[in-house]
Protein backbone atom coordinates (compact mmCIF):
# COMPACT_ATOMS: atom_id res chain seq x y z
CA UNK A 1 0.00 0.00 0.00
CA UNK A 2 2.84 2.00 0.98
CA UNK A 3 4.69 1.74 -1.90
CA UNK A 4 1.19 2.40 -4.45
CA UNK A 5 0.54 5.87 -2.07
CA UNK A 6 4.32 6.60 -3.00
CA UNK A 7 4.10 5.66 -6.94
CA UNK A 8 0.67 7.82 -7.11
CA UNK A 9 2.46 10.36 -5.01
CA UNK A 10 5.53 10.12 -8.13
CA UNK A 11 3.09 10.73 -10.59
CA UNK A 12 1.22 13.19 -9.11
CA UNK A 13 4.80 14.93 -9.22
CA UNK A 14 5.41 14.53 -12.82
CA UNK A 15 2.48 15.22 -13.94
CA UNK A 16 3.12 18.61 -11.44
CA UNK A 17 6.45 19.11 -13.22
CA UNK A 18 5.13 18.48 -16.64
CA UNK A 19 2.16 21.35 -16.10
CA UNK A 20 4.97 23.73 -14.95
CA UNK A 21 7.55 23.04 -17.48
CA UNK A 22 4.52 23.28 -20.35
CA UNK A 23 3.57 26.72 -18.75
CA UNK A 24 7.13 27.98 -18.49
CA UNK A 25 8.03 27.00 -22.40
CA UNK A 26 4.98 28.81 -23.12
CA UNK A 27 5.32 31.97 -21.09
CA UNK A 28 8.97 31.64 -22.44
CA UNK A 29 7.94 31.37 -26.07
CA UNK A 30 5.70 34.43 -25.65
CA UNK A 31 8.65 36.44 -24.45
CA UNK A 32 10.36 35.73 -26.94
CA UNK A 33 7.57 36.59 -29.60
CA UNK A 34 6.71 39.67 -27.45
CA UNK A 35 10.21 40.67 -27.77
CA UNK A 36 10.61 40.36 -31.21
CA UNK A 37 7.42 42.61 -31.50
CA UNK A 38 9.31 45.54 -29.64
CA UNK A 39 12.48 45.10 -31.45
CA UNK A 40 10.54 45.32 -34.62
CA UNK A 41 8.91 48.06 -33.56
CA UNK A 42 11.59 49.57 -32.17
CA UNK A 43 13.38 49.44 -35.83
CA UNK A 44 10.62 50.75 -37.56
CA UNK A 45 10.43 53.59 -35.52
CA UNK A 46 14.58 54.12 -35.74
CA UNK A 47 13.57 53.80 -39.51
CA UNK A 48 11.05 56.39 -39.35
CA UNK A 49 13.02 58.81 -38.15
CA UNK A 50 16.03 58.12 -39.92
CA UNK A 51 14.12 58.44 -43.17
CA UNK A 52 12.46 62.05 -41.32
CA UNK A 53 15.93 63.33 -40.78
CA UNK A 54 16.45 62.43 -44.29
CA UNK A 55 14.49 64.19 -45.80
CA UNK A 56 14.67 67.62 -43.24
CA UNK A 57 18.34 67.58 -43.94
CA UNK A 58 17.69 66.91 -48.03
CA UNK A 59 14.87 69.74 -47.53
CA UNK A 60 18.05 71.81 -46.01
CA UNK A 61 20.54 71.35 -48.37
CA UNK A 62 18.22 71.82 -51.28
CA UNK A 63 17.15 75.64 -49.79
CA UNK A 64 20.52 76.46 -49.01
CA UNK A 65 21.53 75.24 -53.02
CA UNK A 66 18.59 77.52 -54.14
CA UNK A 67 19.48 80.28 -52.15
CA UNK A 68 23.08 80.29 -53.72
CA UNK A 69 21.86 79.55 -57.07
CA UNK A 70 19.30 82.62 -56.80
CA UNK A 71 22.68 84.83 -55.49
CA UNK A 72 24.42 83.48 -57.94
CA UNK A 73 21.89 84.58 -60.57
CA UNK A 74 21.36 87.86 -59.16
CA UNK A 75 25.08 89.14 -59.22
CA UNK A 76 25.25 87.65 -62.92
CA UNK A 77 22.56 89.80 -63.74
CA UNK A 78 23.86 92.61 -61.77
CA UNK A 79 26.91 92.19 -63.90
CA UNK A 80 24.84 92.14 -67.19
CA UNK A 81 23.06 95.35 -66.57
CA UNK A 82 26.39 97.15 -65.20
CA UNK A 83 28.05 95.97 -68.40
CA UNK A 84 25.09 97.18 -71.09
CA UNK A 85 25.18 99.83 -68.52
CA UNK A 86 28.57 101.16 -69.88
CA UNK A 87 27.62 100.85 -73.16
CA UNK A 88 24.49 103.06 -73.58
CA UNK A 89 26.86 106.33 -73.89
CA UNK A 90 28.80 105.24 -76.70
CA UNK A 91 25.67 103.70 -78.27
CA UNK A 92 23.77 107.11 -78.22
CA UNK A 93 26.69 108.67 -79.44
CA UNK A 94 26.89 106.47 -82.31
CA UNK A 95 23.23 106.97 -82.92
CA UNK A 96 23.38 110.90 -82.65
CA UNK A 97 26.33 110.54 -84.69
CA UNK A 98 24.41 108.48 -87.51
CA UNK A 99 21.71 110.90 -87.03
CA UNK A 100 23.80 114.06 -87.48
CA UNK A 101 24.90 112.73 -90.95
Amino acid sequence: MELIRKIKHAESEARQIIEQSGKQAAGLAEKGRTDRADALEQAEAERKTAIESAIALGQSQGQAEAETLKAEAAASSQQLRQKAQEKIPAAVAKVMEYLKG
